[in-house]
């Protein structure tokens, strides 16, 4: 059986994904999760063979999410699910190390066929996605800098941390760490991303989708 978990923050579309793999009769949906955060914690606590991931999600969006499957859960594969058929974020989830990408139009013949190829250690890009990839190998651009890509995992956590709204007090709390340490986290998340304060952070997260 090929164990799943769906990370969605639509509970209708959720709940219809999951009674459609379990009629499958070889796949079992063993955890669920309505935004980032807690898939990143389902799926540490489960160790599923495909997590099936939205992009857009409350706490943490489905591109740092996938990060951090593919660091910590090497043998987990991600299949990014979406509405959204925009380029840069198919490039993205491939930079990210999503081993899948398809539209949440496609039939579930399709879906499931993805879920099958990737728990067989593939991968699967829908029509749009391998367009795009194909695109990417024929005619190469010089990718835009990332620099949310270039902080490290503990600069990413205090970036969302902020953009939720916490206060530097607030996030060491959370985090365990000296407010000293939290507040030169922070003044080296806005250095790197190029910004003055944490109201032109929350503009940037809510602009890449990286917090909804």
């Amino acid at each position: 059986m090929i164990r799943i978990l769906l990370a969605d923050d639509h509970a209708v579309l959720r709940e219809s994904l999951a009674m459609a793999l379990r009629a499958s009769g070889d796949c079992v949906v063993v955890g669920e999760a309505a935004d980032g955060v807690g898939a990143i914690e389902q799926a540490l606590a489960l160790r599923p063979d495909v997590a099936v991931v939205d992009i857009a999600m409350p706490r943490l969006s489905g591109i740092e999410v996938t990060r951090r499957i593919v660091a910590e859960l090497p043998r987990t594969r991600v299949l990014v699910l979406t509405m959204h058929e925009e380029e840069e974020y198919v490039l993205q989830l491939v930079r990210a190390g999503a081993s899948g990408y398809l539209l949440k139009q496609a039939p579930m013949a399709e879906l499931l066929g993805a879920v099958r190829t990737l728990a067989q250690g593939g991968v699967y890009f829908g029509p749009y996605a391998a367009r795009v990839l194909a695109e990417e190998v024929q005619h190469p651009h010089v990718a835009a800098d990332d620099p949310y890509g270039a902080l490290s995992p503990r600069e990413r956590e205090v970036f969302h941390l902020i953009a939720e709204g916490l206060t530097t007090k607030e996030i060491a709390a959370r985090l365990g760490i000296s407010v000293k340490t939290a507040e030169n986290h922070r003044c080296r998340v806005l250095e790197k991303l190029g910004l003055r304060n944490s109201a032109e952070l929350v503009r940037y997260a809510m602009r890449r989708r990286l917090v909804e």
